[in-house]
């Protein structure tokens, strides 16, 4: 069988006992054809079907055809050599020969190697597309053999680790509700999908989940890290089913609204754990996108050290935000960590004697002791709006969610030379550049000089796995690009990424910021009231001492926190 006469293949997910097939009516001509059950009992059970569940799952789960025998027809079809993996034993050294992440994104595990070919065992034979990219993935010809997905699944946990890791996680979060539905309804097929979606993201500690319609299939990816990772397939007849779900559990977003975009909040409860996820659906070529946001509320208690802050700079941010007035802003593009940044410096300063008040567009988090104040731009509850309100409420100290034109720029400028202080987000590349930002947007230079405290731009990068990092050496165009000479290294510890069941093979686990600090003190004043361009400002606030996001990444990579190729990847347009 070629490309050209395939269907689509089809696909199996482990989902706490559930299988979902798609394509199967290709699948069952094969097991009627090899007389294993005729075509009358498929279709009585078609009959009784509501669309939640497959033709094959209901005819497995029946005990009336065997996984075995769907793996069994489907190596024939396609002339491949079908093994009992479960009773197959498999060298402990053949695991390193496949990464875990490519083992458990194709569903293969490596059997046997003769040195010309790996042999592995797949469980979808008719899945081309895994056939065509193993060998370039492994950069090596490959043999492929078929068995079924829970052997295969249960020979990878076994590999690689993973039971255990799985085993921990079910502890983690073995008590999960949406708070919506009945102890019958809760078992319903895509109930119980959905929820295994959000688990797996929380166990993979992923920041977002994006919920994506292919062209034939349904695409779940979780951003993990800061990089996006395919965790699975569906069949596409499940997304309007899924996306119905999630929208019940968000209590506001309309089942029948599919074209136009929708936003939604669903509050869980995952291993004794309050979880809130921001959901946004936006209508696609081929269906409906959901991305839901993981909120952390964890990063609300982070301390400076563990935001990434250095011993040195966390004494001078205490210092600013400590300060009765002013304004502080912190800047970089989206998905840099700001809003942490910014809740951080909220939760250390928020005491009873301060009253708080914030703007935000929406609310991310809620934080007892602080009046949060959501954007609602369709009633007229605008940034500049909702500042005004606030300044009435006699605030001590005011955070905008974000600074996006001259009407709140101005606002929170008045109200930080007026005894408050703001904090705020910008979207800039680096510190120095903050001051023509607010400039191009309408405020005056002097105003800037005089309100404006301390600017800190930031990036996000990958904390190196504290469990499997091991001694690395930077090589020639590592040291080039640091612009590091190897009297600067000689005396440091320089990690690199291995990769372990720690960290799931990446070699990374977790994030933290990079930061580029300028103090607003008398001779930065001076320099913006002399209108000099950013180039000027920068390389004046160089010399007093103001280091660049890549030499604060610099240091830690030589504090054996991060790598170097990390580093440079996330400030290459850092020049130095």
């Amino acid at each position: 069988m070629n490309s050209s006469c395939r269907l689509d293949s089809y696909t199996k997910k482990d989902q706490e006992n559930q299988t979902v097939y798609s394509n199967e009516d290709y699948l069952l001509e094969l097991i009627v054809e090899a007389s294993i059950i005729t075509n009358d009992e498929v279709e009585a059970v078609r009959a009784q079907l509501n669309g939640a569940e497959s033709v094959i799952e209901r005819l497995i789960r029946d005990n009336r055809i065997s996984e075995e025998q769907v793996a069994f027809v489907c190596a024939q079809s396609s002339s491949m050599e079908y093994i009992d993996l479960a009773n197959t034993q498999v060298a402990p050294e053949m695991y390193a020969l496949v990464p875990e992440d490519v083992a458990r994104r194709f569903n293969v595990v490596p059997i046997m190697d003769d040195g010309y070919a790996l042999t592995v065992a797949l469980a979808d034979p008719l899945d081309f597309e895994i056939l065509d990219t193993l060998p370039h993935v492994l950069s090596r010809e490959v043999n492929p053999v078929c068995a079924t997905y829970s052997s295969i699944h249960h020979a990878i946990n076994a590999g690689y680790g993973g039971s255990a890791a799985a085993d921990e996680d079910v502890d983690e979060f073995d008590s999960f509700s949406f708070g919506d539905e009945d102890s019958d309804a809760a078992d319903a097929p895509i109930i119980k999908m959905v929820q295994t979606i959000l688990v797996d993201a929380l166990r993979m500690r992923a920041s977002d989940i994006h919920i994506e319609p292919l062209e034939k299939s349904l695409r779940i990816r979780n951003r993990v890290d800061g990089k996006l990772i395919e965790v699975a397939h569906h069949p596409k007849k499940l997304l309007p089913a899924i996306i119905a779900r999630i929208k019940v559990m968000s209590g506001t977003m309309s089942i029948a609204e599919k074209r136009l975009p929708q936003d939604g909040r669903i509050q869980i409860k995952a291993g004794g754990k309050d979880v809130d996820l921001r959901v946004s659906s936006v209508p696609s070529n081929h269906g409906e996108s959901v991305v839901m946001r993981i909120l952390d509320k964890s990063a609300l208690v982070l301390g400076l050290g563990e935001l990434g802050f250095l011993s040195d700079d966390q004494d001078s941010f205490r210092r600013y935000i400590k300060l009765p007035d002013g304004i502080i802003l912190v800047t970089g593009p989206t998905g840099s960590g700001k809003t942490t940044t910014l809740y951080a410096c909220l939760n250390y300063i928020n005491q009873p004697d301060r009253k708080i008040i914030t703007v935000e567009d929406p609310v991310e988090y809620e934080m007892p002791g602080i009046n949060q104040v959501m954007v609602k731009a369709d009633v007229g509850m605008t940034f500049a709006a909702a500042l005004r309100a606030m300044l009435r409420q006699a605030p001590n100290v005011i955070m905008l969610g974000e600074i996006r034109d001259a009407e709140t720029a101005n606002i929170a400028i008045n109200a930080s030379l007026t005894g408050h202080l703001v904090f705020s987000t910008l979207h800039t590349n680096d510190a120095p550049s903050t001051v023509a930002r607010l400039a191009d947007i309408g405020v005056k230079r002097f105003l800037i000089a005089s309100a404006v405290r301390a600017v800190i731009a930031q990036r996000l990068v990958r904390k190196l796995c504290p469990v499997c990092k091991a001694p690395a050496v930077l090589d020639e165009r590592e040291m080039r690009m640091l612009n590091l000479d190897p009297t600067q290294v000689d005396n440091h510890s320089i990690y690199g990424p291995v990769g372990c069941e720690s960290c799931r093979s990446k070699g990374y686990k977790g994030r933290m910021g990079i930061f580029e600090i300028l103090e607003v003190d008398d001779e930065v004043r001076h320099m913006i009231n002399e209108n000099l361009t950013s180039p000027q400002l920068r390389q004046r606030a160089r010399e007093l001492g103001m280091r660049t996001l890549r030499e604060d990444g610099i240091r830690k990579v030589q504090a054996g926190l991060t790598s170097a190729s990390e580093v440079i990847s996330v400030t290459m347009s850092d020049s130095h």
